[in-house]
């Protein structure tokens, strides 16, 4: 039997080798398995290249400057009129707040907010702007901020142009407000703001009676994937409203050592007042990134779990075609094919499935990705390095399951494979 191995001549073998080849590739069973292994590429494919686009965009938003400085600075909330409703009383609150948190060791600064930052809360208002002559169909409407004296030292908000509010912008005194840039090139084409006015409201014969008195820095409001708005700032003491806000505190040190000091003070200025929602602003700018974080973590881990599925479908595949194409393998060994020529007979059917599937994951991908456009932020849905990367690294891995059952290939017995049924 042994010499009759070895003695088969090349013209007796090709009939069994296409006899056996043709038996594989044109079966039912085989070409069905290679179909879902194609499909599984290309949605493995798809959600990796998904995956990636989040995972950039998540970097892009982190590493994006919102404007201020969030390290070491503690945000509460306080609210005196759910005690009780009066102007006055609250306002003395405020006061007696400001004093006592003045005192405290380990405070570099601190202000009050009527609108938070980085919390999706919004407030925007129509104004006439003096020397801005508005078109039929526009609105200005700046988004609005109500802050105390050291807002933009406590926030580390750059003061470009004129003067921050200071204890003397009361309700008695003149009305002063403060603009973003943004503001002054929309509204004032870059020429100097300072000493303009503006006035709340759009009505014909609008006053203009809150004098522009500095320019600062731009700064993100509602949160880091939101446009810079055009802000307006108005000292808290003028605002024509009791409500209230977010106390803003920057610490010396490290901020959480500062939670149980603060809530002891507010405590002791008035214990009807209630205190809420205490957190620091690297927290708070984590928590604005939540559904980004939550897209990219869901879309790595089911991109990387169909990646896995789609290498074990491949794996099963060409496990089970290399077992009935072992009669062919053994032939062809007997008729002195090495070994590198048989890995690369089962390897290259495993990358023509991976070939295919990769071309049609790309195809569903450019039309796919500009689905989720709106959820991307600084990477365009059909980047090309994220494709790139995400074809490589499926190929890698389907190569590599493939190449398992290859490997295994060569160690078929040439006898024994002459025996096989």
């Amino acid at each position: 039997a042994t010499t009759e191995i070895y003695t088969l001549s090349l013209h007796d073998a090709l009939p069994i080798l296409k006899d056996q080849a043709g038996g594989v590739i044109h079966g039912g069973s085989a070409g069905l398995r290679k179909g879902l292994v194609v499909a599984q590429v290309s949605l493995s494919l798809l959600l990796l290249i998904g995956a990636g686009l989040f995972l950039q965009s998540l970097r892009n938003l982190k590493t994006l400057n919102p404007g201020f400085e969030v390290g070491n600075l503690v945000a509460f909330d306080v609210d005196p009129t759910m005690s009780r409703y009066d102007p006055k009383w609250s306002a003395d609150y405020y006061r007696r707040l400001h004093e006592r948190l003045s005192a405290l060791p380990g405070v570099e600064s601190h202000t009050f907010a009527v609108v938070p930052v980085l919390e999706d809360d919004e407030w925007d208002s129509w104004v006439t702007i003096e020397g801005y002559s508005a078109k039929p169909d526009e609105r200005p409407d700046p988004h609005m901020q109500y802050c105390s004296p050291g807002f933009f030292k406590t926030l580390k908000i750059p003061v470009l142009l004129g003067r921050d509010f200071n204890d003397r912008d009361d309700a008695g005194a003149p009305k002063v407000g403060i603009v973003n840039q943004k503001f002054v090139k929309r509204y004032f084409a870059g020429a100097d703001p300072l000493g303009r006015h503006v006035g709340m409201g759009i009505d014909p014969g609008t006053k203009t009676d809150i004098q522009i008195v500095g320019v600062v820095g731009d700064t993100k409001y509602e949160s880091m994937r939101d446009e810079i708005p055009y802000e307006l700032y108005i000292p808290s003491d003028q605002k024509s409203f009791t409500d209230g806000g977010t106390v803003y505190v920057r610490a010396q040190g490290g901020p959480t050592h500062l939670f149980n000091t603060l809530r002891t003070a507010v405590r002791a200025v008035d214990a009807n007042v209630p205190m809420y929602d205490m957190r620091t602003l690297d927290d708070q700018m984590q928590i604005s990134l939540l559904t980004e974080r939550l897209l990219a973590a869901l879309s790595t881990v089911f991109g990387c779990l169909a990646t896995l599925l789609a290498a074990l479908g491949l794996y099963g595949v060409m496990a089970f075609m290399v077992a009935r194409r072992t009669r062919e393998i053994g032939i062809r060994m007997a008729l002195g094919a090495g070994q590198g020529a048989v890995v690369w007979m089962v390897l290259r059917e495993t990358l023509t499935l991976a070939g295919i599937g990769v071309a049609l994951g790309l195809a569903g991908a450019y039309a796919v990705t500009r689905l989720i456009q709106a959820q991307l932020f600084g990477v365009q849905p059909t980047d090309l390095l994220t494709m790139a990367a995400a074809s490589l690294g499926i190929a890698a891995v389907t190569a590599l399951a493939g190449y398992i059952p290859a490997r295994r290939a060569t160690g078929i017995d040439p006898m024994s494979a002459l025996r096989w049924e």
